[in-house]
């Protein structure tokens, strides 16, 4: 209940961020087994660990004795079964977040361990990442399904990362919007000056919490692909709520599948993950080197207009949208809207976006 008696809505926190949803946390190769670590997810401290038997689990990282993180203490096997260890009082807690031990107590029936536990957040890993799931209300465990990409059991390529000072909301407009590409990333290889701003226009349709540009062929800024892929080439990009987007790139022979994953750290902090996938192209297996830091200046360009947006914000809130390059940034809005009101009123999402073509100039 908020002040006055009035229902809080379910499905957004007050800082706008998206609830029972699930959330990128790391890579799979930085999860070590027998090991964790903490990650900042929706404000929330998170321990993020993998037993020595290779399954992936997430707790608050919060002892609720004294407040010292778990993630600072070590896994021991309590029982026959792995538990992470606080460093501070030695309380030992399992995979489901529940107190299995408290090796002061001098009387082990004196107190019932089992009563003291920690939030559970439920954990998916595939394909090489792992995601966690955020629920509206921290004793719930039940989660929505998780999202799926079609990678086909594929394993990361390789992975790069950035911070944005920013809200998750004016990132995600940021990332999506379709015009900002012949001014930020205008180097010779992608799109250059040379080419000149031309006529766009691309068909949108529903997609699962989300929207995409259906299959067509790359416009003529993708010297990239042509040169990696050759000719025959057609692309779809998908984006989903709460925070995905992802590219399809192939040609029958060679198939190039690149996610990029928003997560929320802070109010005014965003992690920004981009993986990367293929499947059947040997150049670009001899090229890795030289893609990895060309997709990490993407980022980098993109991060540096965010924080030339905050010199901006720091004087005026409000921005100027336009019909067509900003519509994508209003369906994330009324998309955002839908959530929260499906969640509260306890029904299915219902998509509300319908088939357009959008039309633009880049």
């Amino acid at each position: 209940m908020a002040d006055g008696g009035v229902v809080k809505p379910r499905g957004v926190t007050d800082e706008g961020w998206l609830t029972d949803s699930w959330y990128f946390a790391c890579a799979s190769a930085a999860l070590k087994p027998g090991r964790q670590f903490r990650q900042m997810i929706l404000g929330e401290p998170v321990v993020l660990a993998r037993t020595p038997a290779g399954e992936a689990f997430a707790l608050r990282d919060v002892c609720p004795h004294r407040l010292v993180p778990l993630s600072t203490g070590r896994q021991v096997e309590t029982d026959g079964e792995p538990t992470i260890e606080c460093p501070y009082h030695g309380w030992r807690f399992g995979r489901d977040g529940v107190c299995r031990l408290m090796p002061s107590l001098v009387d082990a029936g004196a107190y019932e361990t089992s009563r003291v536990r920690v939030r559970r957040f439920p954990v998916h890993e595939t394909s090489g990442m792992v995601f966690v799931y955020l629920s509206h209300d921290p004793k719930e465990t039940d989660a929505t399904p998780p999202p799926e990409f079609d990678l086909r059991g594929a394993a990361p390529k390789f992975i790069v990362e950035e911070i944005f000072n920013t809200h998750m909301d004016d990132a995600v407009v940021g990332l999506m919007d379709p015009a900002h590409v012949p001014f930020v990333h205008n180097q010779w290889w992608w799109r250059p000056p040379s080419t000149g701003l031309r006529l766009k226009e691309k068909p949108f349709e529903p997609r699962d919490r989300g929207w995409a540009i259906a299959r067509h062929a790359p416009s003529g800024n993708s010297l990239a692909y042509k040169m990696l892929l050759g000719g025959a080439v057609t692309t779809e990009i998908q984006f989903q709520i709460p925070g995905f987007r992802w590219e399809v790139v192939e040609n029958g022979k060679v198939r190039i599948f690149t996610l990029t994953c928003l997560t929320p750290i802070a109010e005014k902090q965003t992690r920004i993950t981009q993986v990367t996938y293929w499947t059947g192209g040997l150049l670009l297996d001899l090229m890795t080197p030289l893609l990895i830091p060309a997709a990490r200046k993407f980022l980098r360009q993109d991060g540096r207009m965010v924080d030339l947006q905050n010199t901006g914000m720091a004087h005026q809130k409000a921005m100027l949208w336009i019909d067509d390059i900003d519509v994508q940034a209003k369906w994330y809005r009324i998309l955002k809207k839908e959530w929260a009101a499906s969640r509260s009123e306890g029904r299915a999402f219902v998509n509300p976006i319908e088939p357009r073509v959008l039309r633009w100039r880049s």
